[in-house]
């Protein structure tokens, strides 16, 4: 089956890096280096869903929510239709409507809706999952960050190998400049899971924050060892080695991040610090003869 490099599919989809980084963070697309045309399907999903300004912790308990709902069901945004609703998602599977939240079900009759009255019934988030989810919404408000951090620390209570709402944790201290605990939580996260490369990423982040350029080097390598087509690993790497003066080792994380990301003020950098260093390896040739 043919593979579409991370690259490629931010350029065929005109998705940013970022927002692709988010649907991982949220568990709604694996972190890979490269994607089946499934997957391809997927991520064309979600960012028509964000283009609605569907919130990506709404799109994972509707997606939970449905898989709970309907036996055997693994991936509703490919085995079902979905349409948004305001903030809202509903799915047609074999002719019906449901509304997986709200508990809530539409049957089409001669064009007509009928819908069942249902009452969804208020219920707290029990399951980490749900939790997760709950988490990742009111994380995005500055006012309910302290909540969100309760929230992520009883996921880990009830799943204790819960990588990304490691991360989660690690990336909210991170921004309150409280490197300590965002190590600790970024360190606990790839002791959970080994491949995860947005979790090396982001403690390679921590330990460059923290004047540990060594320590952060080794952590980009591993990122890009895992995910070779991470751009934003490649780019950091590259910074990393040129504050160790190391130019020639950064050249080669440079010219990948171009391979990558060929448009953008980051990416005219990346070409500016290359011409920068084969000028001065240049220089260093003619002096030497």
């Amino acid at each position: 089956m043919e593979r579409y490099l991370r690259a490629e599919v931010i350029r065929m989809l005109r998705i940013t890096p970022r927002q692709l980084a988010g649907w991982e963070r949220a568990g709604l697309i694996a972190v890979a280096e490269s994607y089946s045309f499934y997957d391809l399907l997927q991520i064309k999903k979600l960012s028509e869903l964000r283009a609605k300004r569907v919130r990506p912790a709404v799109i994972r308990a509707s997606l939970d929510a449905m898989q709970r709902q309907v036996a055997g069901m693994e991936n509703p945004l490919l085995e079902a239709g979905v349409f948004s609703h305001g903030s809202r998602l509903t799915f047609r599977h074999h002719g019906v409507e449901v509304d997986p939240l709200a508990g809530q079900f539409f049957l089409d009759f001669e064009h007509s809706k009928i819908v069942e009255a249902r009452p969804a019934t208020p219920r707290v988030a029990q399951t980490a999952t749900e939790l997760f989810a709950s988490a990742v919404a009111i994380e995005e408000n500055p006012a309910r960050q302290p909540e969100a951090l309760e929230m992520y620390r009883r996921v880990l209570e009830l799943d204790p190998k819960h990588a990304a709402a490691c991360i989660n944790l690690g990336t909210l201290f991170y921004n309150q400049q409280n490197y300590r605990e965002a190590e600790r939580y970024y360190r606990r996260a790839v002791e959970i899971d080994p491949n995860y490369a947005l979790g090396f990423f982001d403690l390679g982040n921590v330990l460059d924050e923290t004047g540990r350029l060594q320590e952060a080097v080794e952590a980009y390598r591993t990122a890009v060892s895992i995910a070779p087509n991470y751009a934003d690993a490649h780019y950091n790497l590259a910074l990393a080695l040129e504050r160790l003066r190391r130019p020639r080792k950064a050249l080669a994380h440079w010219r990948a991040y171009v391979r990558m990301d060929s448009v953008g003020a980051w990416s005219n950098y990346a070409r500016a610090q290359i011409q920068k260093i084969l000028a001065a390896e240049k220089l260093q040739i003619v002096w030497r003869r």
